[in-house]
């Protein structure tokens, strides 16, 4: 396997990741809810809950700072070094762009994952999880 792939297989798997980490906290907000109407028990773990929450307010840090994530960085660099293609931005309005023509300015993201973020908080409230125990 020369560089080039090498650069290209792990610039992937840093994608795979970014991605999985964007379905994690959509589908885990979305889940929370949903497992409140069906007692879903796993939705009340402090552990998921705590994970939940560090990463979106990562997300909205990053946004507010009007910053790139590291993951998209790291992504760009491995692909340069490819000598792939890269893309402007950060990775959610890249691919937003992508799928779905739409562009809209920095702050517009930061909106709407600051209002996520809140949805995330609301839950800790509203559902809340079960303590962490010593066990």
């Amino acid at each position: 396997m020369n560089s080039s792939t090498l650069y290209l297989l792990l610039a992937d798997t840093i994608l795979l990741l970014h991605v999985l980490i964007v379905v994690f906290n959509i589908f885990s907000l979305i889940f929370i809810f949903i497992g409140k109407v069906f007692s879903w028990h796993w939705i009340r773990n402090p552990w998921f809950r705590l994970v939940h929450l560090i990463t979106i307010s990562i997300v909205i840090l990053l946004s507010w700072l009007n910053s790139i994530c590291p993951l998209t960085s790291i992504e760009m660099t491995l692909r340069s070094k490819a000598g792939d293609t890269t893309y402007s931005g950060t990775f959610i309005s890249h691919w937003l762009e992508t799928i779905l023509y739409y562009q809209a300015p920095s702050w517009v993201f930061a909106l709407c994952y600051t209002l996520f973020g809140v949805l995330v908080i609301l839950s800790w409230f509203m559902i809340p999880p079960r303590r962490f125990s010593k066990y």
